[in-house]
């Protein structure tokens, strides 16, 4: 094997997990039917001292096998088969290691929520408005506030999504305990999919109208809660500020942008949603 083709291979096993020595050690394995381990010490610039350990590892990661002789050979497993069983284990492990920190996760949510609400007992002069910048936080919140909802749910909902309305049964959810939905969509293109959605959410009493353009992203619960966001135009690559709301002022006054966009939607000509996205 040429040199830059042992180098780029022996990176690139290693970005796959294998050590520095298990890549070097598997690389002189597949270009040979087998070896004795201190001969591959030699062969593969390992100290031999360490062999041994490294060939172990080889073989329960499954990139190496021992084939009995007079004496203790090693040979390396085809790369179509030793690669993607690796992979397959080493991704059921991290979905063991995900699981378990979910769960302590879900525990410490709760012990720390506690601490949390009785350190925001008294409320300060700018608690009704929080920024928030990232998307998994903002949908977050988008779904504890739409879960909650107890009368009625308004939207602006333009891509990206945070979280797609069109895809959140928690919409469905609300309006089945008799929440009052209402959907404008911005402009775009509409999928198969999602016109099939559109039908089962007026199925299920949710009003949906398009839109030519929309300004921001707004959700708006109960004329009081919820967020907008805003695309930031100062960066290179599109992405949005959202700001959480709590304040029955601000509420009324989106409410108010919210009717003025739905009663012109209404007016527009057209099918309903032959431009929804």
């Amino acid at each position: 094997m040429p040199e830059t083709a042992f180098q780029n291979f022996w990176r690139r096993l290693q970005e796959l997990g294998l050590t520095a020595y298990e890549a070097r050690s598997y690389l002189v394995l597949v270009g040979h039917p087998r070896f004795k381990a201190l001969e591959l010490a030699v062969r593969a610039s390992v100290p031999r001292q360490k062999i041994y350990e490294v060939l172990d590892s080889l073989v329960e990661k499954g990139f190496a096998q021992v084939v009995q002789d007079k004496t203790k050979l090693f040979s390396a497993i085809e790369p179509a088969l030793a690669i993607p069983s690796y992979l397959a284990r080493k991704r059921k492990v991290i979905e063991l290691h995900l699981a378990g920190n979910s769960r302590a996760a879900e525990a410490l949510i709760e012990d720390l929520g506690d601490s949390y609400s009785e350190s925001r007992g008294g409320r300060g002069t700018l608690d009704f408005l929080r920024i928030v910048n990232e998307p998994v936080q903002a949908a977050t919140h988008y779904r504890r506030m739409l879960a909650e909802v107890a009368s009625e749910y308004l939207e602006f909902s333009r891509p990206p999504y945070a979280v797609d309305p069109l895809d959140e049964q928690l919409v469905k959810q609300a309006s089945a305990r008799g929440v009052r939905c209402r959907l404008l969509l911005g402009a775009g293109t509409l999928d198969e999919a999602h016109r099939q959605r559109l039908e089962e959410f007026e199925q299920a009493g949710i009003q949906v109208r398009r839109a030519g353009a929309l300004p921001m992203k707004l959700a708006l619960f109960d004329s009081r809660v919820g967020l907008v966001a805003l695309l930031d135009p100062v960066t290179t690559f599109p992405a949005w500020t959202s700001l959480l709301f709590d304040h029955a002022g601000f509420g009324e006054a989106m409410k108010g942008l919210f009717e003025d966009h739905w009663r012109r939607a209404a007016a527009s000509p057209g099918p309903p949603f032959d431009n929804v996205g």
